[in-house]
């Protein structure tokens, strides 16, 4: 692979009317220039090479996490004699263990590099699933779940760090959204191939069966590994280095980047990167933002089969009456996500379609006809998947710089994720078959994610006025050029995203 000396030296080093100028972040290429069309092509070839990969490893990842759900109506209750909370102590272990791992998996991902690693986790938490349907007892599927969080822990913070390394700001959210609608794509699938795949013959070795519910841990696990193994055939390691692109087209790639963050994108993470995201204001407000979204999200994503079997449908129906809420979340999220990034506003299509997510819940609340609360569950996952996505990426769009990202993108998903560990209490045995407790508790969340979005709006224009007024300057009193550039977000000229 070329040097980045002999990738320079195929520059051209000349202005044009219709071209990008500034200096180079670190001076080392102060005349690159490109224009419009260039930069067009380069980021058609990213998302050719980065979206849809990304999406598939992430929706594998989602399907792996949630299928417990489809198992549960399909034969695993009985089978490991999962009454009372057993089912919900096998749904936390999972999340605890997940939350702990993000941020130092993120860190290793800076250093490894996503083009392995991420195909390694994925590989390992597909092996883990497919392990699963071995399980005969309640410790056993506490230990499956327990290390299953280990590999997947990593997934959705490393993804989505793995995209912000390729795209600017005003680029991110649309690709985001597209990647984390993975996640009702899996919900949807989940509840097809649950069906399927839980009419599929008894087959297996005389000491081990495998039928019903473990054909889905199997056989999906299996699909995970498969792609697992191919993934690094086609996925890039950075825009500096990215098979596909010419020589020139991988220094504009890094340097448009390098320009918008005004940091090398090739830094290493240090204890300062570290402090600065976790001491930034609107990082707490993203990361309790994504914990209130979660609930709803990971509970609808586990529980959602077994509350719509106790509307009085059958195991396969409800399997299948899962589908469309999901087919529906998916295509509203996206296009969520590609609204807010052409408006460059975040925090009020968040509260906006949170409201959506109050409603729903507060029909399932208090109304008794089943089609009437079918009717609900599509306001509600409507109105909350969008938010996870729209939550991450405000947060690494305030974040600026490769490794504070890094950190910051680890870390917004860790607290988001106790969400998770809550939403495997909202649900239980003993609020069946109304939940009128687990629709309350969501009803609060989304409600209070509508008032943290109004924070989140009126925080960001504060400081983007008082920074215009120059209040902030003193920040750079005493300070070299390199390490001014090293405040990031904290820079008076850095505006935040609202």
């Amino acid at each position: 692979m070329d040097s980045e000396k002999d990738i320079a030296s195929q520059v051209e080093h000349q202005l044009g009317p219709s071209s990008k100028d500034g200096a180079s972040s670190d001076g080392s290429l102060p005349e690159l220039v490109w224009t419009e069309e260039e930069e067009r092509a380069i980021r058609r070839k990213i998302d050719w090479h980065t979206v849809p990969l990304v999406t598939l490893l992430y929706m594998l990842c989602f399907l792996d996490r949630v299928n417990i759900g489809n198992a549960r109506i399909q034969g695993m209750a009985v089978d490991l004699d999962l009454g009372g909370f057993k089912i919900n102590w096998a749904l936390s272990i999972f999340y605890i263990i997940y939350l702990l791992v993000e941020v130092p998996s993120n860190v290793l991902l800076k250093h490894i590099g996503p083009r392995y690693y991420l195909p390694l986790l994925v590989c390992a938490f597909g092996f883990v699933s497919m392990c699963t349907a071995f399980v005969t007892t309640f410790e056993g599927l506490l230990g499956a779940r327990a290390i299953l969080g280990v590999f997947e822990g990593g997934a959705m913070p490393g993804m989505a760090f793995f995209l912000s390394c390729f795209y600017k700001r005003n680029e991110l959210l649309f690709r985001i959204g597209i990647y984390v609608s993975a996640a009702s794509i899996a919900g949807a699938f989940g509840g097809l191939l649950a069906a399927g795949l839980s009419r599929i013959p008894e087959w297996g070795v005389a000491s081990m069966r495998i039928a019903m519910w473990r054909n889905i841990f199997f056989f999906e696990g299996i699909i995970t590994i498969l792609v697992g193994l191919l993934s690094p055939i086609w996925m890039p390691n950075t825009p500096s280095d990215a098979y596909f692109l010419s020589p020139r087209e991988r220094l504009i790639a890094a340097e448009r980047l390098a320009r918008e963050h005004k940091a090398n994108p090739n830094e290493k993470v240090t204890w300062a990167d570290a402090k600065q995201a976790f001491l930034t204001l609107h990082n707490y407000t993203c990361a309790l933002g994504f914990f209130l979204i979660n609930i709803t999200v990971q509970g609808l994503s586990v529980f959602l089969p077994t509350i719509l079997n106790d509307l009085g449908w059958t195991n396969t129906q409800a399997q299948l009456y899962s589908v469309p809420p999901y087919v529906c979340a998916c295509f509203v999220a996206v296009a969520v996500a590609y609204a807010s990034d052409r408006t460059q506003q975040r925090g009020i299509w968040l509260a906006a379609f949170s409201c959506l997510a109050v409603v729903g819940f507060a029909i399932l609340r208090w109304a008794e006809n089943a089609n009437v609360r079918y009717m609900a569950v599509f306001f509600v996952t409507v109105g909350a998947f969008p938010g996870g996505p729209g939550f991450l990426s405000w947060a690494m769009n305030n974040s600026a710089g490769p490794s504070v990202r890094a950190v910051t993108t680890g870390y917004v998903v860790m607290l988001g994720t106790m969400g998770g560990i809550v939403a495997t209490w909202t649900y239980t045995f003993l609020d069946a078959p109304k939940y009128r407790t687990g629709h309350t508790i969501n009803l609060a969340g989304n409600l209070a994610v509508v008032f943290l979005s109004i924070f989140g709006i009126l925080y960001c224009t504060y400081e983007n006025r008082a920074r215009a007024a120059g209040k902030r300057d003193h920040r750079l009193e005493g300070l070299t050029e390199d390490q001014q550039e090293r405040l990031g977000n904290k820079h008076p000229r850095f505006r935040y995203w609202t």
